[in-house]
This record gives structure tokens, sequence and C-alpha cells, in this order.
């Protein structure tokens, strides 16, 4: 488990380092070349052991993160573990608020269920 939060403490940097230096297109992109890569052989991992891993690798990070730059990193994770993962941005019409989540086979893994119920979904990645 510390190897996955370690792991995932720098995914958080890099993907921090991307957003400053660069722009949503370019996150964007990052996301969308993790390929699913084949599940390891010695012990596969669990979407809510990966998960789990950024949840905690987000409380020891240095600032705040926010929901897109946690489930960047949730669905790279996923995927490097051999998980179809999509990370999903949605909005709120009515009071315009944004929100980013992480999808497996259509199931939210890293939120709320009923993120679906509340968001209009503007991508998936």
């Amino acid at each position: 488990m510390k190897r996955l939060v370690l792991e995932s403490l720098l995914l958080l940097l890099y993907l921090d380092l991307l957003m400053v230096c660069s722009d949503f297109k370019a996150l964007h992109s990052r996301v969308k070349k993790q390929a699913v890569r084949p599940p390891s052989r010695e012990r596969p991992r669990s979407d809510k052991e990966l998960c789990h891993a950024v949840d905690l690798a987000c409380v020891f990070y240095c600032k705040q993160v926010f929901c897109l730059q946690r489930s960047a990193a949730t669905t790279i994770i996923l995927r490097r573990h051999g998980w179809n993962a999509e990370l999903v941005i949605g909005a709120e019409m009515l009071t315009f608020r944004s929100h980013a989540w992480v999808e497996v086979e259509g199931t939210v893994v890293n939120d709320r269920p009923y993120m679906q119920d509340m968001y209009r979904v503007l991508e998936r990645c």
C-alpha cells in the first residue's frame, strides 16, 4: 500500500505541475494517452484499494487537491493496474458547478454513486 500511495503522490505532483505549466488540454491529453495495462500477475489490485491509495495521497499532498486532479490521477492509476477507467467531467446547469469523477464500466468508483444523476456529463476520456 505504501508504494501505491507514493506512486499516487508523485502522480498528483506531476498533474499539478502539468496544470500550472500548461492547460486543461494537456491534462486531458495525458489521461487519454494512458493505456489500460494488463493486470499484474503477482496480485491484482482492487479498484477500491487503488482509489483508497489516491485518497490517502490527497491527504498527504502539500496543498488542496481538487476533483479534476484527483480524478485524473485515479483514472491513470486504475488504468496502470488493468482497470478500464474513465475520467468523467460533468456540470450542474442551474447553479453552474462542475465536477469530475471516475467510472469503471459505468459505475462511479471514486465518489458518491449518484454523481451521474446530479451532473450532466460534458466529457469522458
